[in-house]
């Protein structure tokens, strides 16, 4: 499945053009390696995905085409989330 698919299928990206902008500016990595939006994806993967102040890791852990709301959060098991926090000394 695609990344920019499975981004939106999983809701953890609202949309699927929001989802293609971030994954094809370089802030989602797939196993450790930058991701583009078309790159597939499969069970067992590890997701890195940079938000404005967040970093959020998840392992793939189903792929389907669609899903209800409810089930979405099944398809994938949160590693780590981050919040980053930039320190300024003036």
């Amino acid at each position: 499945m695609r990344l920019d698919k499975y981004l939106k299928v999983t809701r953890i990206i609202k949309r699927r053009t929001v989802a293609k902008e971030v994954a094809d500016k370089g802030r989602v990595q797939v196993n450790g390696k930058t991701a583009k939006s078309s790159t597939d994806i499969g069970v067992g993967d590890e997701l890195t995905i940079l938000f404005g102040n967040k970093t959020l890791r998840v392992k793939v852990l189903d792929l389907k085409e669609s899903t209800k709301k409810a089930d979405a959060e099944k398809m994938y098991q949160i590693i780590s989330e981050e919040k980053r926090t930039d320190d300024k000394i003036d």
